[in-house]
C-alpha cells in the first residue's frame, strides 16, 4: 500500500429492478482493488434515497453518504444509459451535493445499448463541469454488456477490459493526486 493512497468513491448509478449495474460495478471495483495506490468506497445509489424521499429514519443514511463523498479524493461513476442520458436518481444524488465534487476528478464506466452508455457520460461531463469537478477523458464502456459478461460476472474480453480500466485508473490517479495536492496548498474557491 502506498503511503497516502487516493480515496476513490465508486458510485453505482442505476436503481432499476433487474439492473445490470452491480455486475459492471463489482467487476470494476475488483480491478481497482488490485491497485495499492487507492482505497475504495462503493456507494450504490439504490441504497441512497434522496433527501426528499426520507422518512423519519433515513436522514442519517444521507449524512453517511454525504460524508463519504466529502472524504473522497476522486470518483468513478458506473452508469447505464436510459433514454440517451443517465438515471434521474444519479442526478438527484449529484444535485443534493455541491462542495463534495469541487476540484476533484470524476471518471466514468458506462454501459448500454449500441452507444455503450457514452451518451450518458457526455451529459454527465456538463453536469460535473458546473460543479467545478474535472472529468477524466478516457472511459470504460460496454455496449450490450449482457452479451459481454459471463455468469462469473467478468467480461469475455477480460484482458482488453482490464487494460481499459487500468488506463482510466492511471488517469484518475494522476488527476486525483494533482488536485489533492493543489487543494492542500490552496483551497479551491469559486
Amino acid at each position: 500500500m502506498t503511503e497516502n493512497p487516493l480515496r476513490v468513491a465508486i458510485i453505482i448509478a442505476s436503481t432499476r429492478e433487474g439492473r445490470f449495474a452491480p455486475t459492471v460495478g463489482t467487476w470494476f471495483a475488483g480491478v481497482a482493488a488490485e491497485r495499492d495506490d487507492m482505497t475504495l468506497e462503493v456507494l450504490d445509489v439504490a441504497d441512497t434515497p434522496p433527501p426528499s424521499a426520507f422518512g423519519s429514519a433515513a436522514p442519517e443514511r444521507f449524512g453517511e453518504v454525504s460524508a463519504k463523498l466529502a472524504e473522497a479524493d476522486a470518483y468513478v461513476v458506473v452508469t447505464c444509459e436510459y433514454n440517451h442520458s443517465f438515471p434521474g436518481t444519479l442526478k438527484n444524488l449529484i444535485d443534493t451535493h455541491f462542495y463534495e465534487w469541487r476540484a476533484k476528478p470524476v471518471a466514468f464506466v458506462s454501459y448500454g445499448g449500441l452507444a455503450g452508455g457514452l451518451r450518458s457520460v457526455e451529459h454527465l461531463r456538463g453536469v460535473f463541469a458546473e460543479l467545478h469537478a474535472v472529468t477524466i477523458r478516457d472511459t470504460v464502456s460496454f455496449h450490450h454488456p449482457w452479451n459481454w459478461f459471463g455468469d462469473d460476472g467478468r467480461p469475455s474480453d477480460t484482458e482488453g477490459a482490464a487494460q481499459a480500466a487500468k488506463g482510466l485508473l492511471d488517469q484518475l490517479d494522476w488527476w486525483g493526486q494533482a488536485l489533492r495536492a493543489a487543494r492542500s496548498v490552496r483551497p479551491y474557491e469559486s
